[in-house]
């Protein structure tokens, strides 16, 4: 029986659909409250299956319904012994853009998984009240280039108070892959007071980064006004 119920509830994640919603997407038909109980006690239900894909689906079909039935359910999981699914968990309350999700959002940065600390990166830059620049400051010594190269890019695309001596820092990151982040946020944000850190670039160790601090360059003198007599 739960495996047919579980069929029902995938089959109700398209855009044809919604749970306890009657707010949503005029286009969308909500489900009767007899089904949508249904599906909902069998997602729950599934939160606690052996297999954590199934625990997963059920994360991705909670976001779907209400927060006071869903929130509680996905701040529990954001504790699932399985990273993966604590991932889920915190991608799927993210959607819900409660501030009351923050508190979490900041125990989760110290996870023991990579993936678990970016989706608390990306959960604190998607809510209104913005980042603490001091939060983020732990970030340059992550034992994860991965999370390094997030925090770099989150950075580039919400310019924030206290950002820039960041960038600057993460700019000459042992990483390669996480200079070349940090330089193109702080190319795409802050332009003038980066354009030293870019010319420096071009004698960086990695081929690559030295391409594209080359390339960003040129097309920058490309787009500069020229000088009457220069």
């Amino acid at each position: 029986m739960g495996e047919r119920f579980r069929l029902l509830y995938l089959k109700s994640t398209d855009e044809s659909s919604r749970i306890h919603d009657p707010k949503g997407d005029p286009r969308t038909t909500p489900l009767s409250a007899p089904v949508a109980d249904t599906l909902l006690a069998q997602a729950t239900s599934d939160l606690r299956h052996s297999d954590p894909k199934v625990r997963i689906l059920a994360l991705q079909f909670l976001e779907r319904s209400e927060f006071s039935l869903a929130g509680p359910l996905l701040e529990e999981m954001a504790a699932d012994p399985d990273p993966s699914v604590r991932a889920q968990a915190l991608s799927s309350l993210i959607k819900f853009r409660k501030p009351d999700a923050t508190p979490l959002l900041k125990r989760c940065l110290k996870d023991g998984d990579p993936w678990v600390r970016i989706a608390a990166l990306r959960g604190l830059f998607e809510m209104d009240g913005g980042v603490d620049p001091h939060v983020l400051i732990q970030f340059l010594n992550d034992g994860s280039p991965f999370v390094r190269r997030k925090v770099a890019t989150l950075l580039g695309w919400s310019r924030i108070e206290g950002g820039f001596p960041i960038l600057m820092e993460m700019s000459r990151d042992q990483d390669a892959k996480v200079r070349k982040a940090a330089l193109f946020s702080l190319f795409t944000s802050y332009p003038e007071e980066g354009e030293g850190r870019l010319v420096e670039a071009v004698a960086d160790g990695d081929p690559d980064v030295r391409r594209w601090a080359r390339e960003t360059l040129e097309k920058r003198i490309g787009r500069a006004p020229k000088r009457h007599g220069g």
